[in-house]
């Protein structure tokens, strides 16, 4: 983890600072109906820096809901805060709370950011889901727990 970064639960007192800083989130009422829905089912982290604990920089999100296996559908990193192992420090602190031997999570094939970060942290692709985005494909990635 970063040490400049923090990542904690986060609480229902994050939910608006997470939707200002999440682009989508701001113009989408489903998505910020996820955030909720994440905060309070306690599958929400989000992270800060240590010199200013209050001001959220990103957010990830771990469940279950990849055919019962543990999974991340979604980090978000403050425009202004990427590039800096904020992304990294959220994806270690999720990686943390993996309960089962597998750990899933999936990108759009236009995200090489994300593509680099996952490669870096230990992932390894696992397949792709075509039709959810016109023409960019949904690839999958894995982790193993003997290399979380």
């Amino acid at each position: 983890m970063s040490p400049q970064t923090i990542v904690r639960i986060a609480q229902r007192g994050d939910i608006d600072s997470i939707v200002e800083m999440d682009p989508i989130a701001k113009q989408e009422p489903d998505r910020r109906k996820f955030i909720a829905h994440a905060v309070a089912a306690g599958h929400c982290w989000v992270a800060m820096e240590a010199e200013d604990a209050l001001a959220l920089i990103g957010y990830g999100v771990l469940d279950h809901s990849f055919f019962e296996h543990d999974f991340i559908p979604l980090i978000v990193v403050k425009s202004s805060a990427r590039r800096r192992g904020v992304a990294t420090a959220i994806m270690q602190a999720l990686e943390l709370q993996c309960q089962g031997g597998k750990l899933f999570t999936s990108t759009n094939t236009s995200n090489f950011a994300m593509r680099q970060l996952l490669r870096q942290l230990g992932f390894i692709r696992s397949g792709q889901i075509d039709n959810l985005d016109d023409g960019d494909p949904e690839l999958v990635f894995v982790k193993f727990r003997s290399s979380l």
